[in-house]
């Protein structure tokens, strides 16, 4: 696997809960952890530019409607 090295500095306790937990593969375990919450926030923002359209397109839909009624 290709990468880039980034350093990430964590408080004591958690780097020893890290350690504790994972052992030494923490690099792997971050990168997972990283992984999984950009997932979650694109996801997420999908989700909202989804709820944005939808508002959209009702907003649209009553003024076309609207619209459709004054010409009655």
């Amino acid at each position: 696997m290709t990468g880039k090295n980034a350093n990430i500095y964590f408080p004591e306790t958690t780097y020893n809960k890290l350690r504790e937990t994972v052992g030494t593969k923490i690099s792997h375990f971050v990168s997972q952890a990283v992984e999984e919450k950009l997932q979650r926030t694109e996801q997420n923002r999908k989700e909202q530019l989804k709820q944005q359209l939808i508002k959209g397109y009702q907003t649209v839909a009553k003024s076309q409607k609207r619209q459709s009624e004054d010409k009655v």
